[in-house]
């Protein structure tokens, strides 16, 4: 007996962390007047300014904001200094339920002038993935404008034959190797595996993070997976050991005094020059670990001497 471990090989893909993705919409409809960040690809900091906008609901809810301060300002000099603070309250939040940032907040404070043309900022650092709209472009409630994703974290999904689902779990260790640098080698883990199966190809999906400081890793590439599977300790014999028969499997156990005999054997996972026996020996049984077609081909040959 002695400890078994396998690995399950697969093909995956490349693809950004979902977990990390950020939509940009908006939820009024407008028109987009300059587009700061024109191209998908380029590189973002959250809080930077992706495209300005105008929309007459978000300039009628700054004036309506301005109003309210104003009103603020005069009531803070009558005998009811606080009559006025829930308009702008209710002003603010209105503006914020938008998505207007306190950046923009402070500055129309600041300035008491409602800006017909407002900043739309990323939400968060990362790189533009999808980008739909031009300067001049119209867009409704809820449609997409920009899609960024973080790098600097990746997943690798990837698919595994049904009978290799027992071997993997999540939490294993695993490498992968692009076919562009088949000589560097990524270590990540097993993230998730998928509760169904695809039923055109029997496969069952993997999912593997892995951190990508250098973005080597990018989206859509294509990668080479390697599952290291821990089986714990098993009973193994040397591949060489085992002769296969059509659907049968057997090894020569030793009986001594130059004498063997064939013995039928399950066998189970593979790994390097080891095979797993599942039934028909136990430990320390004494077999034929070399030399097996000769021990075969002799007894065949006695075989036939005898029946002449």
């Amino acid at each position: 007996r002695k400890p078994l471990a396998t690995t399950v090989r697969a093909v995956g893909r490349v693809v950004a962390e979902e977990t990390t993705l950020a939509d940009v919409s908006l939820k009024v409809r407008g028109w987009v007047g300059e587009v700061r960040v024109a191209a998908v690809g380029d590189p973002v900091e959250r809080g930077q300014t992706l495209f300005t906008v105008y929309s007459p609901e978000l300039y009628a809810a700054q004036e309506e904001y301005v109003q309210a301060l104003r009103s603020q300002e005069r009531a803070r000099e009558s005998s009811a200094p606080d009559r006025a603070d829930y308009l702008v309250r209710a002003a603010r939040n209105r503006l914020r339920l938008w998505d207007i940032g306190d950046r923009e907040l402070e500055r129309l404070a600041k300035t008491g002038e409602p800006v017909e043309h407002l900043p739309i900022r990323a939400p968060v650092s990362g790189y533009v993935v999808e980008k739909n709209l031009v300067a001049g472009s119209a867009f409704q409630p809820g449609q997409r404008l920009y899609r960024i994703a973080p790098l600097a974290k990746v997943w690798i999904e990837a698919e595994v034959y049904e009978y290799e689902l027992p071997l993997v779990r999540a939490g294993q260790g695993a490498t992968v190797t692009l076919p562009y640098m088949p000589d560097r080698g990524f270590e990540a883990n097993v993230a998730y595996v998928y509760p169904t199966l695809d039923p055109k190809t029997r496969t069952a999906r993997l999912r593997l993070e892995i951190p990508n400081p250098d973005l080597e890793l990018r989206p859509d590439m294509y990668a080479n997976v390697r599952v290291h599977a821990d089986r714990g300790e098993k009973l193994v014999v040397p591949q060489s050991a085992v002769l296969y028969a059509g659907e049968r499997n057997f090894v020569f156990r030793a009986l001594g005094e130059g004498r063997f005999r064939p013995q039928l054997v399950e066998v189970g996972l593979r790994s390097g020059e080891d095979v797993e026996i599942l039934a028909g020996l136990e430990p320390g049984d004494e077999i034929v670990t070399s030399g097996t077609f000769l021990v075969a081909s002799e007894s065949r040959l006695r075989a036939a001497l005898e029946q002449w």
